[in-house]
């Protein structure tokens, strides 16, 4: 596999959050808590809101997906309105117990966590060296994007409502699952074509290897963020980095 110190020079950097902006504690043990303990209540609140129904219904047919797969989920009823509320419910923290990537839930919990930065119950957490490398990268010319699996929105509000302060006025655009999973090519080859860009001339940092290798396929450079809080990083070929000040000092 080519070493990624060859493709450095790229004009647009590409960064995961968990484990490369962000801690992983602040996701299992702030953000998905938050999120299941107020997934009731949300969807009690704004049951009738346009902007949820479709996050609903695309729960709904995952539901009956999962069920023809045999899995072991929670119970599904229609009525009265308040057990299609409890199943809708039961269901969403089935799928934060189990880290899944279903778009809808990632929507659903983009929106109670955008309640819980609104009243100050949340502030988003990175790195410290993320707004130093923030600003130098910027200064340099250079385009950072995000692309994780949590939606578009709960990507903004963690970098608005950061620690550091609001940090989206250096981020040129965020990509989430609708472009397609972390771990297809494709899913790169698609963002490349929405930045107007060659892969070659984008840098994607992961702590997940099987994001890179994704990312190396469809033809980026890659960069594998170990944290201090991450030793458990998988052996890769590629290049390793500890802190954002390796990357264009």
């Amino acid at each position: 596999m080519p070493d990624a110190r060859e493709k450095l020079r790229s004009p647009c950097l590409l960064l995961d959050i968990e484990g490369t902006t962000t801690p992983v504690d602040f996701v299992y043990r702030v953000l998905f808590p938050y999120a299941r303990l107020h997934f009731r209540d949300f969807l009690q609140e704004h049951w009738e809101s346009g902007d949820v129904k479709p996050d609903v219904e695309a729960l709904r047919s995952e539901h009956l997906r999962d069920a023809g797969r045999g899995l072991n989920l929670p119970s599904w009823k229609e009525e009265p309105q308040d057990s299609l509320l409890d199943s809708v419910t039961a269901y969403g923290q089935w799928l934060i117990d189990g880290d899944s990537k279903s778009t809808a839930l990632k929507s659903l919990q983009g929106r109670i966590w955008n309640a819980g930065y609104l009243s100050g119950e949340l502030r988003g957490r990175v790195y410290p060296d993320v707004p130093v490398a923030f600003n130098r990268w910027s200064g340099q010319g250079r385009k950072i994007c995000i692309f994780s699996s949590g939606s578009v929105l709960a990507q903004k509000l963690l970098f608005s409502n950061s620690t550091a302060g609001d940090l989206t006025r250096l981020i040129a655009d965020y990509f989430d699952t609708a472009v397609g999973p972390k771990k297809e090519p494709k899913s790169y080859g698609r963002i490349a074509q929405a930045l107007e860009l060659q892969p070659s001339e984008i840098l994607f940092v992961s702590d997940v290897v099987a994001e890179l290798d994704a990312a190396h396929t469809a033809g980026m450079g890659c960069a594998l963020c170990v944290r201090q809080d991450r030793s458990e990083t998988a052996e890769s070929e590629h290049r390793r980095i500890c802190t954002f000040d390796e990357l264009f000092p």
